[in-house]
């Protein structure tokens, strides 16, 4: 069994191991992975954060000897990060290993990193607003991570990162866990809300100040959250009907 880590900004991971097969989801900078198998020019991996399994090409991954972890993410849109030769923008949410003020360290290359406004990962639920309004407006992207394109589940999960909380890939695995909340009246900033039909899970959203839900639909987009669910004042209709509200944080 091998690890590795993303060596580039964001890189796609893909349900099967084919450039042409579904996007189900991203790396970014510097998260890491086991990979399970190779064919050819692909890894199988297990993502470390979510334990999602997926395929990526190869040339993405570097490979490093045990995991490792941060307790540093970027917090700028895209910062470009120049080491000898490489230049890299990182994006928001991206992993910086091993982080002493001024240097970062992958494997044996200690990195001088200056001029990038980074969030120390603890877990305080008050910061969540401040973190969800930073991917506000980014496009949807189904299976994306970034603030260049972003799937529901994807945005709480990031989002959630910040505080050093790992939420499940996709929302239907989200909406397992946390404590659920009676009536929508009690929610607070940071609960995460879920939608669907009577069978399944299909959405999940952020919880904000005075009923309002900062969610990715179209792009990430702040609306009203009442006992039926999302209102979107633009279209001036309900677009997703309310199935619970969790509470991942006690505070």
């Amino acid at each position: 069994m091998k690890f590795g880590y993303c060596n580039l900004s964001v890189s796609p991971l893909r349900k099967n191991n084919d450039d042409r097969s579904e996007m189900i989801s991203q790396l970014l900078f510097g998260e890491t992975c086991t990979i399970l198998e190779k064919k050819k020019t692909w890894l199988k991996i297990i993502c470390t954060h979510d334990r999602y399994e997926a395929w990526v090409d190869k040339k993405h991954i570097t490979p490093i000897e045990s995991l490792f972890d941060s307790n540093h993410t970027t917090f700028e849109i895209a910062h470009n990060y120049i080491y000898k030769d490489l230049h890299i923008p990182l994006l928001l949410g991206s992993n910086l290993p091993q982080f002493d003020g001024l240097n970062f360290k992958i494997g044996k290359q200690k990195i001088l990193f200056q001029g990038i406004t980074l969030e120390n990962n603890k877990e305080n639920i008050s910061k969540i607003k401040k973190i969800a309004l930073k991917y506000l407006h980014a496009p949807y992207l189904w299976g994306g991570r970034s603030p260049f394109g972003i799937d529901c589940s994807g945005f709480s999960q990031l989002v959630y990162k910040f505080i050093n909380i790992k939420l499940p890939r996709d929302a239907y695995q989200q909406a397992g866990i946390g404590n659920a909340i009676g009536f929508v009246a009690e929610a607070r900033l940071g609960d995460l809300a879920f939608f669907g039909d009577d069978e399944k899970i299909t959405h999940v959203g952020i919880v904000l100040d005075e009923n309002e839900i900062i969610h990715a639909s179209g792009k990430v987009r702040i609306d009203r959250l009442d006992h039926l669910g999302i209102y979107n004042r633009e279209l001036k209709k309900y677009t997703h009907k309310l199935r619970i509200v969790k509470r991942i944080v006690n505070y």
